[in-house]
């Protein structure tokens, strides 16, 4: 059966852009996608068996350590499985990334720090790392948007396969899906479960960032993450100051849109406890 004019242009369209690497910024309306995921379904997923099994080099080539040889009677094919050191780890995660709005407005803000997009749409995770690629391609010689990434996953499942304890300072949970409906709960982003391996995984006093145009989501995060022994919450003051919730609330396509219909965003932060002394 012949493939239909439009998808095969738009098949074309991202195959251009991933083997000619074009400067030219992708068009949303070649990377169609539905809105949502079902995240128990059964993914065609590739994940590490363990953080140390990750390869960065292929997300963050600015940041690989020059390649080294192993002396020493290693095979070829052994010396490639070789994972490739890194000059930085990634500290931020944007959980459900989207469009990668966000990650290409905090780029610049945080020059310092590696952060990557977690996001479970195939074609939406295509699109987000065409984008970089059109981005630093516009940037050469520099290292502008080197220290974005966009990798596929599933987080509700393999969060831990990705980081070590205590790896993660910032972790973005902007415009999840709300699951409106009880028996959907379960599906959503923060959960007494879920919280605890976002505890894992952050370091004492890293962030977790929270937004919505949903009031009954933002009550539910607030309460599963305030109860939650490893979390407390940010106080106002000090969350309006922090220049990541000012670029959170407009840097998201969800978030311009919701700017657009002259909607109500709800914020809120949440502070990784440290883990109380063993007892003797």
């Amino acid at each position: 059966m012949a493939t239909p004019p439009k998808r095969q242009k738009r098949e074309e369209y991202r195959r251009a852009h991933r083997e000619e690497g074009l400067n030219e910024l992708p068009k949303k309306k070649h990377y169609r996608q539905r809105a949502h995921a079902n995240p128990f379904s059964d993914h065609q997923l590739t994940y590490p068996m363990n953080p140390a099994a990750m390869d960065w080099s292929t997300c963050y080539p600015a940041y690989a350590e020059p390649e080294q040889i192993l002396q020493g009677p290693y095979s070829p094919e052994l010396q490639a499985g070789v994972t490739k050191q890194m000059k930085k780890e990634v500290t931020v995660a944007d959980i459900g990334c989207g469009f990668g709005g966000l990650l290409v407005a905090l780029a610049p803000k945080l020059p310092d720090e590696l952060l990557l997009g977690l996001e479970i749409r195939t074609q939406v995770t295509e699109y987000v790392q065409d984008r970089i690629k059109a981005l630093r391609n516009q940037n050469p010689n520099t290292t502008m948007y080197q220290n974005i990434a966009c990798l596929r996953a599933n987080t509700m499942k393999f969060l831990p396969n990705f980081f070590r304890k205590g790896q993660l300072s910032k972790i973005f949970l902007c415009f999840p899906d709300p699951h409106f409906k009880a028996r959907k709960h379960k599906a959503r982003i923060v959960s007494s479960t879920l919280n605890s391996e976002y505890a894992f995984v952050m370091k004492p006093g890293g962030w977790i960032y929270t937004i919505t145009d949903v009031e009954d989501l933002h009550k539910w995060m607030v309460e599963h993450l305030e109860g939650h022994q490893s979390f407390e919450r940010v106080n106002g003051e000090e969350q309006e100051k922090d220049v990541c919730v000012s670029v959170m609330k407009v840097g998201t396509e969800e978030g311009k849109k919701v700017e657009r219909n002259n909607g109500e965003k709800f914020v809120a932060c949440f502070r990784r406890l440290q883990d109380p002394p063993w007892p003797t």
